[in-house]
């Protein structure tokens, strides 16, 4: 990865976790991961299953499409570490595209685009201070993804469900950047 300073993943040692641990980390919480960690085992599970080293700015270009700048020989990722089978990666993506089609990530939904998603609600630590973490991770187009969105509210006020406040700024953003790559 071309971010220095990023943090290592937080997570209980194996024989530390007991039935409680094991029941808060199976729905994701008690344990912590950066966005870009996040991003980059997201993109592994609906990518077909290959972990690949995420990159920023590999290339910009103005609006005429002349490139300004590439990096691409530079980031050229050799590597690819298989996490899950193909078919499984295949499952998972389709099944993503559900949450967003049908599911509890509708409000990032946009007519005539294939976009799966995940939303996420998590507790910050103290419990007590009722404070949250609301997360929509979004992709497009749902059978080869193209381009990826998360978007992390933190200490939202009032609701404070993924699917209600994180989908819709995804949505925007999407709307902004589909028709922009021309994906569907």
């Amino acid at each position: 990865m071309d971010l220095p300073g990023e943090a290592g993943t937080i997570m209980h040692k194996p024989e530390n976790i007991g039935p409680v641990e094991l029941a808060t980390v199976a729905f994701g919480q008690s344990f912590q991961v950066t966005p870009i960690q996040l991003m980059t085992t997201a993109g592994s599970l609906i990518n077909g299953g290959l972990r690949i080293t995420p990159h920023f700015a590999l290339k910009t270009e103005d609006k005429e499409g002349k490139v300004l700048t590439d990096y691409t020989s530079h980031y050229q990722t050799t590597e690819k570490n298989r996490i899950l089978s193909e078919d499984v990666s295949k499952q998972m993506a389709r099944l993503l595209e559900g949450v967003v089609s049908q599911g509890g990530g509708n409000k990032a939904y946009i007519e005539g685009y294939s976009i799966g998603g995940k939303t996420a609600t998590s507790q910050t630590l103290p419990r007590s201070a009722n404070k949250y973490i609301s997360a929509f991770m979004g992709f497009c187009p749902a059978n080869d993804p193209q381009v990826m969105v998360l978007v992390v509210v933190h200490d939202p006020k009032g609701i404070y469900y993924g699917g209600t406040i994180a989908a819709p700024i995804a949505k925007e953003i999407f709307e902004d950047i589909l028709p922009y790559l021309g994906l569907h």
